[in-house]
């Protein structure tokens, strides 16, 4: 098997608003926004921070981004990481968040943030493998006001 993880392009919007689409199919509650992802939405996030798309055997497998804090400039909240059903089980998400924190150290980037849904709790304890703590001091600005508020969690990249 051939494992490749590569930086998304603005012509990858497409793609990977297809793989949130399937990522999230009967995984998490169908509120959720990413059920309804659209191609200019990850256009307009990869513009403005970056997402990676894993790849097996050359065929997409799962994808993440990334879009830098509206009110700090060295934080960067970690968006809409999934694999696909098929590939789950394998710890693919492994190299999607390595790359990702690579290129955030690269990027000079203090922070990286997340926010894990309630109804996805069990995942905590993934993102507390790659030293994600937990960050009930922060607030979430694109949480949902119809639903649980998420769990944050934050990683210290240099202090």
């Amino acid at each position: 098997m051939s494992l490749q993880v590569r930086e998304a392009s603005a012509d990858d919007a497409a793609l990977i608003a297809e793989l949130t689409r399937a990522c999230w199919a009967e995984r998490v509650v169908a509120s959720s926004s990413g059920h309804r992802e659209q191609a200019e939405r990850v256009r307009q996030d990869l513009q403005r921070g970056g997402g990676f798309i894993l790849l097996l055997d050359g065929e997409p497998a799962g994808s993440v981004r990334w879009l830098p804090s509206d009110t700090e400039s060295d934080v960067w909240e970690i968006l809409r990481m999934g694999i696909l059903p098929a590939y789950r089980g394998q710890g693919l998400s492994q190299h999607l968040m390595e790359a990702l924190i690579h290129r955030a150290n690269g990027a000079d980037v203090q922070e990286l943030r997340l926010a894990v849904r309630a109804d996805q709790a069990r995942v905590v304890d993934l993102y507390a493998v790659f030293e994600f703590e937990l960050a009930p001091e922060l607030e979430y600005a694109r949480a949902n006001p119809l639903q649980e508020p998420p769990t944050l969690m934050r990683r210290w990249l240099r202090r």
